[in-house]
């Protein structure tokens, strides 16, 4: 464990090697703590909301489109701009963060890579801080790795990316405010943000992410007024963050338009990947 001093109410009780204080440096820290502070209530309440109507649809209701929404569906409205080097995406890719991964991700020759924190990443402690350490020393072309049988990987080509946000379970390695912290929505996308935005607009790129599971618009509008405050925290002008929302649930379905609308400053669009597709063939309301 590190003394690093972290401030009123905030624990870090996660197994901090030198390295690791890199990226769970204080700012980085009080940087997400402000944002959970001001968001994580809400978040709560979307959870307890999408508890709620769980146990309508249990009881028979079927979904729908929303009634109170329909001047969304029915205007004339468009998203900003998607920036010029991630509007070739025909040609995607996504991996794990470990350091060997990344690096054959990015000399795949690949339009985008996306370095997946979620399904391709066992969700440990050392596994997200060490994927944090990997993907920035990717994003500033510093990244090598050899194995033990002496192999080199060392970066050739310079690819897009974009990296993964994630929604919901709760942590287990930090505490704010005596409660446990959500390093999952949290500190992941946080710190890729604070540690590397900047970087990536130094090289004409930018913060892109996904935004996987979401259920409603009132959830894309959460995660809308989270970009805004971390782009005001960091001095970085709205609308630089981009994100993907991936259509994986029959609700975000019955709500693409709105999801679109509420993050039309920031949205990179929507995608209906194979297994989302499978998803929403084969679970037939009853």
């Amino acid at each position: 464990m590190s003394d690093l001093s972290y401030g009123p109410g905030i624990k870090v009780t996660g197994r901090i090697a030198p390295d690791y204080a890199e990226i769970l440096s204080p700012p980085a820290i009080a940087f997400a703590a402000r944002l959970q502070r001001e968001f994580g209530s809400r978040r709560d309440e979307l959870l307890a909301r999408r508890a709620a109507r769980q146990k309508a649809f249990d009881a028979g209701k079927l979904p729908d489109f929303l009634e109170e929404t329909r001047s969304i569906r029915e205007a004339s409205w468009v998203c900003a701009a998607v920036p010029d080097d991630i509007q070739d995406r025909r040609v995607e890719i996504t991996g794990p963060v470990d350091r060997k991964m990344i690096i054959n991700a990015l000399n795949s020759g690949a339009s985008v890579f996306m370095a997946d924190f979620e399904d391709a990443n066992t969700p440990s402690w050392d596994n997200n801080i060490q994927g944090h350490l990997n993907l920035r020393d990717a994003i500033r072309r510093k990244i090598d790795f050899v194995t033990p049988e002496g192999k080199s990987y060392q970066l050739q080509e310079k690819p897009r990316r974009s990296s993964s946000g994630r929604g919901v379970a709760p942590a287990r390695k930090a505490r704010l405010d005596r409660r446990p912290a959500d390093l999952r929505w949290n500190l992941r996308l946080r710190l890729a943000f604070f540690h590397n935005a900047k970087a990536l607009m130094a090289r004409g790129s930018g913060p892109y992410f996904y935004l996987p599971k979401l259920e409603s618009h009132l959830e894309a509008r959460l995660w809308n007024d989270v970009f805004v405050a971390a782009q005001d925290e960091l001095g970085i002008e709205r609308g630089t963050i981009k994100a993907t929302v991936l259509i994986e649930t029959i609700l975000a379905a019955f709500e693409m338009d709105e999801i679109l609308y509420e993050l039309r400053e920031h949205s990179a669009g929507p995608q209906l990947r194979s297994l989302g597709l499978h998803f929403l063939v084969h679970q037939e309301v009853p």
